[in-house]
């Protein structure tokens, strides 16, 4: 099993989360966010990842701390419990449907962390929760990861409708990625030699 626990703490965030890659989809989630609270079960869902979350943050100031903490905590159990990348398939895609909002997400494993995000949301806020924190939670999850991930919204007007596509499609785009391709026979899925170091620190 392809697993990970990470605890961070600092003066603005106090994290413990497990992950696994290869779980039936678990979602143990307290963030003190409601909608993010919705946004990472759905996330493990249809990653088909098993993931226990807990959070408490400095949500007196406001929730940036806590997303983008959480974001940097799941990027690392996600590099940890990756390793080396032997056998991985690598590259995930989707175009996923929510309702009229329509979103792509493609992943590459590559030890190369960046976020490509055009994600609109057409709202502030859905709820109390700042739509602004999606792409702050994504680019900490992509840097820490190591994961190329690209996320483009195709169609849609309704913010929370926009916002899960979003984080249904980037699951499944990442669960496709790190898949055992057993095609590969445990080779990497790269002509250099090396892909993936993996293990990053929270």
């Amino acid at each position: 099993m392809r697993t990970a626990e990470i605890k961070r703490k600092t003066a603005e965030t106090d994290i413990a989360l497990s992950l696994n890659l290869d779980g039936g989809g678990r979602g143990e989630i307290d963030t003190g966010i409601g909608f993010l609270d919705h946004m990472l079960t759905l996330f493990a869902r249809h990653g088909c990842f098993d993931l226990a979350l807990k959070c408490d943050g400095d949500r007196y100031v406001d929730d940036h701390h806590s997303a983008e903490d959480i974001g940097i905590c799941l990027g690392a159990a996600f590099a940890e419990a990756i390793g080396g990348g032997a056998g991985i398939a690598r590259y995930g895609d989707v175009i996923l449907p929510m309702d009229e909002a329509l979103v792509l997400a493609a992943a590459d494993i590559s030890g190369r962390g960046m976020l490509e995000f055009e994600l609109p949301a057409g709202a502030p806020k859905v709820g109390s929760f700042d739509t602004e924190l999606v792409r702050e939670f994504f680019i900490a999850f992509a840097r820490r990861a190591g994961v190329t991930l690209h996320i483009k919204k195709l169609a849609g007007t309704n913010a929370h409708h926009i916002i899960e596509a979003c984080f249904k499609a980037a699951a499944r785009a990442l669960s496709e990625a790190a898949a055992i391709d057993a095609r590969l026979g445990g080779e990497l899925p790269s002509t250099k030699g090396t892909l993936y170091e993996g293990g990053g620190k929270a």
